[in-house]
């Protein structure tokens, strides 16, 4: 039996996807156990879970789907699509997340010198990136906070990613201050947050 280019093609691109978001969970689970910065997104999430005693999968199936509302609503309809593409991301990559972090935390590494440990949340922002950067090339869906930043970033900044990517992380980083505010602790928030905040992650950028 021969198999056409198309479905080469399509087993590919299948294949990148799954790869992408295993890393993208991974790297996102790594920075919620080390604790010493995560993607702002992400940091959100943990402190939301440490200001309302409730699980990272809980609070980040919650929050994408809020994000899923709140991006349908700025496009002032429903792309019943897009949405099912936002799930579709969503979903797994909150359960990856919230299992790795629960995993890398039964390991020794979360005992690690303080040198090492900073080096591991570092590995984990680079591997957020390099998987945000595959996934979004293949352009097949997007979680709802990448969808987001594409959003305003081509319907009101003129497809400027400089200006989009900044805009977009004021509603997790009001978020973070509120919880901070609230629990008067911070957590998810400190070098790896930086190094995160520094990459570029549109489309045509590689982090």
């Amino acid at each position: 039996m021969q198999h056409t280019a198309d479905d080469q093609t399509s087993a590919q691109l299948l294949g990148m996807f799954c790869f992408s978001l295993i890393l993208n969970g991974f790297g996102n689970g790594m920075t919620v156990a080390m604790n010493l910065g995560s993607a702002l997104w992400t940091s959100s999430a943990v402190n939301l879970s440490h200001a309302f005693d409730v699980s990272l999968l809980t609070i980040l199936l919650i929050e994408g789907v809020a994000v899923v509302l709140f991006n349908a609503a700025v496009l002032g309809h429903l792309d019943w699509r897009r949405i099912a593409g936002n799930f579709i991301y969503m979903i797994p990559f909150s359960f990856l997340v919230s299992g790795f972090a629960d995993l890398i935390k039964m390991t020794p590494l979360v005992t690690l010198p303080l040198v090492i440990r900073v080096a591991l949340d570092l590995i984990g922002i680079m591997c957020i990136g390099c998987a945000t950067s595959i996934y979004q090339r293949i352009n097949v869906v997007l979680h709802p906070n990448d969808d987001f930043m594409q959003i305003i970033r081509f319907k009101f900044l003129h497809g400027n990613a400089a200006i989009a990517q900044p805009v977009s992380f004021l509603p997790p980083i009001l978020i973070d201050i509120l919880c901070v505010s609230f629990t008067h602790q911070i957590y998810a928030i400190n070098i790896g947050t930086l190094f995160f905040s520094g990459c570029p992650r549109g489309r045509d950028r590689v982090c």
